[in-house]
C-alpha cells in the first residue's frame, strides 16, 4: 500500500512538474512541438505528443 501511495505521489509531481515547463513556454514555442496552449494538460495525462 505505501509502495502504491508513493508511486502515485511521484506520479503526480512528474505531472505537475511537465504542465509547469509547457506552461512556461511561449506560444511559439508550443507551435514549435505541436502542442497548443489549451491542449497542455492533454497532452501530458495522455503520457506523449501526438505528431
Amino acid at each position: 500500500m505505501f509502495n502504491s501511495f508513493t508511486t502515485r505521489l511521484r506520479q503526480y509531481r512528474d505531472h505537475r512538474k511537465t504542465v509547469s515547463l509547457l506552461s512556461s513556454m511561449d506560444d511559439r514555442q508550443l507551435s514549435d512541438i505541436g502542442v497548443n496552449r489549451g491542449d497542455i494538460e492533454l497532452v501530458v495525462r495522455r503520457g506523449r505528443l501526438a505528431f
